[in-house]
């Protein structure tokens, strides 16, 4: 029964690690920035939460590394910056999981409203980090790694602040619609396992 379940969290996890990067790859408004570099505007991170949300933080943020590094490691413009994407990717879904499995116990929970409520705090809290730390990260990252100059590095920094607080407030509402609606779908069919 144990390798069962897990057997079917990895295979879950793989589903939504697909969904995170044909999400990032293919649904992906492109903003080139000087310098060559770009920054962009996309659900990717929707799909890293909504991970957090079914399976826990840990595979969650595996889904998201996994799904979004690969898509960066295809596309010449963010080949750089895959590490910078695994570590933040996995650290959304980690937090969010920590906030919806083991401060609110939504797996467990049955009331609408609770779970309607902890899972808008959990994605919330999980993208508001990337909010903070992806254009700080980006800008050291950039700086002291790829060997950037300050100005430009400072530059992406700021245009990512803004695209990724735009794609934080779009997918933290898509997530939520999308849990809330196929959550019930999946705890009836024995899809949706609880997480400890």
């Amino acid at each position: 029964m144990i390798k069962q379940s897990k057997l079917k969290k990895l295979s879950q996890t793989a589903l939504l690690s697909a969904l995170c990067f044909v999400s990032f790859t293919y649904l992906q408004i492109k903003i080139p920035v000087p310098g060559g570099d770009a920054t962009s505007l996309h659900i990717g991170n929707a799909f890293c939460v909504l991970a957090a949300l079914l399976l826990g933080g840990w595979y969650g943020g595996l889904a998201g590394a996994i799904g979004m590094t690969i898509a960066d490691l295809i596309d010449p413009v963010y080949i750089m910056v895959a590490p910078k994407t695994f570590i933040l990717k996995l650290c959304i879904g980690l937090i969010t999981g920590l906030i919806a499995h083991k401060i609110a116990k939504i797996s467990q929970k049955e009331d609408k409203k609770y779970i309607l409520k902890w899972s808008i705090i959990a994605a919330v809290g999980g993208l508001g980090f990337n909010v903070i730390a992806d254009p700080i990260v980006g800008f050291f990252y950039k700086q002291f790694i790829l060997g950037q100059p300050q100005d430009a590095a400072m530059i992406l920094a700021k245009l990512s602040a803004v695209t990724t607080f735009i794609n934080a407030v779009v997918s933290a509402i898509l997530v939520v619609i999308i849990y809330n609606s196929i959550r019930p779908i999946l705890n009836k069919s024995g899809l949706l396992e609880k997480v400890e």
